[in-house]
């Protein structure tokens, strides 16, 4: 693929970090026009978005090496190296770190924490799909070998060098598949927002859907730290965030009170 975008001698603008910030930017987008729809204060949600994309980095790589911990106890060296730097990281623990410093925002600033978080959940899974295309450029977070028509082959050298994708070999194109899910994903939630909806649903169906197409994917994936006890670690994580999901989808059904987006929908 083309992990690196611009190359001018040592120098490079990487595809992955690219991508990455263009998901940010097209998320935020999504979240402040529903914000406006919600009549959420713009400014709030904005920095809020800020917030939590900072926390996820941090979080993604925090999980990353604790996912890998004796491979980076034994070279404590590359805590700090450019590799570990240039890194996806661990989505899921991304996620539960930014969610964490956003519950703390959300109260600090007096903003209703459900319908906030339904806001965001559209944008969340357009920012993956397109954040996945990135992966996919840069060869991380590659799958099992394969032997369907669909299977893709890396052959560039600097993929090899910056992710450790395996090359001239035929691949589960994983980072495909969630980009399609994740694509998916964000159609049905955007469309589900601008219905009747009790507050929290929204996200609530975010967070069982992509667990579930998560789970499965996982499937498909080469796992370096293996498995334990039948699983991976992300799997495991995404049972329970499925959990969470599906906990979420069914106590709103006990709340009559639809959220003020559904009431109040812009032109």
């Amino acid at each position: 693929m083309f992990p690196k975008l611009i190359s001018i001698g040592s120098f490079f603008i990487p595809t992955y970090g690219t991508l990455v910030a263009i998901g940010f930017l097209a998320a935020l987008w999504v979240v402040t026009r529903l914000a406006k729809r919600a009549k959420l204060p713009s400014e709030r949600v904005t920095n809020l978005a800020i917030y939590c994309a900072l926390a996820g980095l941090a979080g993604a790589k925090l999980f990353m090496i604790l996912f890998d911990f004796k491979a980076y106890w034994n070279d404590l060296g590359s805590l700090f190296s450019l590799t570990t730097l240039q890194a996806a990281g661990v989505y899921q623990g991304g996620f539960v770190v930014a969610f964490a410093v956003a519950l703390l925002y959300m109260r600090r600033q007096h903003l209703p924490i459900l319908a906030t978080c339904d806001v965001f959940a559209p944008g969340i899974a357009l920012g993956q799909a397109i954040g996945r295309i990135g992966c996919f450029s840069a060869g991380c977070c590659w799958g099992l070998a394969a032997h369907v028509p669909w299977a893709v082959t890396f052959h560039n050298p600097q993929a090899a060098e910056l992710t450790g994708v395996p090359l001239g070999i035929p691949l589960h194109p994983t980072q495909l598949y969630e980009s399609v899910a994740d694509a998916l994903i964000f159609l049905f939630l955007y469309l589900r927002i601008g219905r009747t909806h009790t507050a929290g649903a929204i996200f609530g169906w975010y967070l069982a859907l992509y667990s579930a197409a998560r789970f499965v994917i996982e499937f498909f994936r080469f796992h370096e730290q293996g498995l334990h006890l039948g699983l991976s670690y992300t799997q495991w994580i995404s049972l329970a965030t499925l959990a969470a999901g599906v906990t979420l989808l069914s106590s709103s059904i006990f709340r009559s009170q639809p959220a003020a987006f559904a009431r109040g929908r812009a032109s």
